[in-house]
């Protein structure tokens, strides 16, 4: 399943993100993910936690970042949690906009297929995302 951080850009959504993140990996079985479009909180994160920088691979659309995510699944099995923050910034160019709901749909799918909680992290308004994806809103900021 997919969860989501929402939020005007400046209002606290990394922040939000990177203490789940610290929490979570002290009751994890898994191994737990965090991807970026930078370096900027890898000393914030706990150093169990994998932290990747999406652009240090030209991960720059939406099917190249699905298939980042399935070549990180395929090499690891114990996943348990993915992380994703700026996900619009690494998925979505400036014209594709509109395409949220394509982009959750597609992360969402992976989740479900194998069983991964992903928690997404993106600076929109919550009454911006997509209708079937508003109930997994955890924090709108």
């Amino acid at each position: 399943m997919i969860h989501i951080i929402t939020g005007d850009k400046g209002k606290g959504k990394t922040k939000v993100l990177i203490e789940k993140v610290n929490n979570d990996v002290k009751v994890a079985q898994g191994d737990i993910v965090f991807l970026d479009n930078n370096n900027k909180h890898m000393y914030e994160l706990s150093n169990r936690v994998t932290m990747i920088n999406c652009t240090n691979y030209d991960v720059s659309k939406l099917d190249m970042f699905v298939g980042f995510i399935l070549g990180i699944i395929s090499q690891n099995h114990d996943i348990e949690k993915i992380y994703i923050d700026n996900f619009k910034t690494i998925t979505l160019t400036e014209k594709a906009d509109d395409d949220v709901k394509h982009a959750l749909d597609m992360v969402n799918a992976i989740s479900e297929k194998y069983n991964i909680d992903i928690v997404i992290c993106f600076a929109t308004d919550s009454n911006d995302v997509p209708d079937e994806y508003k109930s997994n809103i955890i924090a709108a900021l």
